[in-house]
């Protein structure tokens, strides 16, 4: 009886102003057989630090975060003060 627990990221989403979405499943198998899953979601800005995440992830952001998206951004968040 084996037990192992490995953590994926099995969903990406890019929202409307360039927000990139991260849903990372955590699962626990015995044998091979999947016992849980749970989720976890982290939410990333236009021009966050996302240095720290999977490359899949990086290559994402940095793809959808150009100079305008992020200067977009910037703009909508100066008018919502």
């Amino acid at each position: 009886m084996a037990l192992t627990k490995k953590t994926v990221v099995d969903r990406i989403e890019v929202l409307e102003m360039g927000q990139v979405q991260v849903r990372t499943a955590t699962v626990v198998e015995e044998d091979g057989v999947e016992l849980t899953r749970s989720f976890h979601r982290a939410a990333f800005m236009p021009g966050d630090d996302v240095s720290g995440e999977p490359q899949r992830v990086q290559d994402l952001a940095n793809a959808t975060w150009t100079a305008e998206v992020v200067s977009d951004w910037d703009a909508f968040i100066a008018a919502q003060e």
